[in-house]
């Protein structure tokens, strides 16, 4: 069998370099793809050039990209799309089969990520309509107009959009998506065992009639990806704490790190929280525990020991299942030393005073395990005595949370920066201080999933704000 090869995209035009990587299966290392590699000296030259490809984009109408994301949302879902060069053809169940060999999620979570990409582009219209508040699209073509009977105008903030993607979860590629129907083209560097989804996605916008030239697909270093973050007036990058705290003070480049969620049960439901354990357990468990919205932290009045061992009781004895098999919750490594790192993370902080692990008693073995061919962490719940504790506020990519007693009225000073908190309370005292809450950035009021998002709310950022500025104009009569 050929091994098919994965080219730079250099405003759209395949590019095939001197340098390549190998892009492998996670459990036998076998070779599904090579992949170019360009140094960053061939980014910065083809970002001089990008002009052009804001140009090939704003000969289209903002209705007729929408139009075209959607197009290409049914040819992600289900055509087979050109995968490198020499006429390749991947189809959908070949991409969902080489991207969970090289990824470790089991298909049944790819296939979950396709359907959320899929929604996202045939529902376009709905997202743009929640990012811009109901602006129409003919003022987004014009760059002013009226809204609300007042005149508005808008105008870039940049002439493409820099990416650094991330390997840990196809469905991130769905926050760049709305870039191309605001007209703003993509420079990106790709997840470095996760070029599929982005690579395929470009292909379905061409085939879908999107100019080639709005797409750059960069497999660089880190030099490059300094580049992109640093050349793009606007970027995205997604990574660890230690990596997107390099950013976090820089307004052009949105960050996507940890996300520290968390679900926070009052005090007038905490009687009531064994009728919770279903969305706790999907919220810290969906997607293999990957996702920044994953709950990774449970706070409660008390019972917290009880509700650390029920958890324990549901979750510890979850074990690696096949690939294929549609049950299976837990995800390979990519990386084992990643599973290490983690396993004697937890082992390290665990020997501290005031945590144990929950989910040692229902586990059969070890929480570190080789299986189906590769890398698995099982889960784990900590009980944590206080949110002091160096496991109380931590995230992990593999199902884990904590489980803290912190008294109502410290919760939100105590919790921190959060991306998603699902609030189980019908105190409205307690709502509305949740609703002027500066340290959460997406609110669930009520048993609601962590991981259940709103397409025209996003969680984490606005990509129309962030992408353009509305500016005062005065017109004579």
């Amino acid at each position: 069998m050929n091994i098919p090869h994965i080219p730079c995209l250099r405003l759209g035009e395949a590019y095939e370099s001197f340098n390549q990587s190998e892009v492998k299966d996670y459990r036998d290392g076998s070779v599904k793809a090579t992949m170019s590699q360009v140094n960053a000296g061939i980014i910065r030259r083809d970002l001089t050039k990008i002009g052009k490809a804001r140009e090939a984009l704003q000969k289209f109408s903002t209705r007729e990209l929408v139009e075209i994301s959607s197009k290409a949302g049914e040819l992600f879902l289900s055509a087979e799309l050109p995968l490198g060069e020499d006429g390749v053809l991947q189809s959908p169940g070949d991409y969902l089969k080489t991207l969970s060999s090289t990824s470790g999620l089991p298909h049944v979570m790819v296939r979950r990520n396709m359907d959320k990409i899929h929604y996202a582009l045939t529902h376009l219209e709905l997202i743009l309509n929640g990012l811009t508040r109901g602006i129409e699209f003919d003022v987004l073509d014009k760059g002013f107009g009226k809204q609300s009977g007042s005149p508005v105008c808008f105008y870039p903030t940049t002439d493409s959009l820099g990416l650094v993607m991330p390997s840990n979860s196809p469905a991130v590629n769905s926050l760049w998506l709305p870039s191309i129907a605001l007209k703003i083209p993509i420079v990106m560097k790709p997840g470095r065992e996760e070029p599929w989804t982005p690579f395929r996605l470009i292909q379905a916008f061409i085939a879908a009639g999107c100019p080639r030239e709005a797409f750059g697909f960069y497999p660089t270093d880190h030099e490059g990806a300094g580049d992109i973050l640093r050349l793009c007036d606007r970027a995205l990058i997604f990574g660890d704490k230690s990596t997107t705290d390099l950013y976090a003070g820089d307004p052009g480049v949105q960050v996507h790190g940890p996300g520290f969620s968390k679900i926070l049960i009052g005090e007038d439901e905490i009687e009531n929280w064994p009728d919770f354990i279903d969305v706790m357990v999907s919220s810290i468990s969906d997607n293999g525990g990957r996702s920044c919205v994953n709950a990774s932290a449970v706070i409660v009045p008390k019972y917290a020991r009880e509700i650390a061992d029920a958890l324990g009781q549901r979750l510890g004895p979850l074990m690696p299942l096949p690939a294929e098999d549609p049950n299976a919750v837990l995800s390979g490594f990519a990386n084992p030393k990643m599973g290490d790192w983690i396993n004697s993370t937890l082992d390290t902080d665990l020997a501290q005073k005031g945590a144990f692990d929950a989910t040692a008693p229902y586990r059969n073995g070890s929480r570190l395990v080789e299986a189906e061919g590769g890398t698995y962490l099982k889960p784990t719940i900590v009980h944590c005595d206080s949110m002091d504790h160096a496991l109380a506020n931590r995230e992990f990519l593999c199902p884990y949370a904590s489980v803290v007693a912190v008294p109502q009225a410290d919760m939100l000073s105590a919790i921190g920066p959060t991306l998603v908190v699902t609030a189980i309370t019908n105190d409205d005292t307690f709502k509305r201080k949740l609703l002027g809450s500066s340290n959460v950035e997406r609110l669930n009021i009520g048993p609601i999933s962590t991981m259940k998002i709103s397409w025209d709310q996003p969680h984490e950022g606005n990509m129309f704000e962030f992408l353009y500025k509305r500016r005062s104009i005065g017109m004579a009569a």
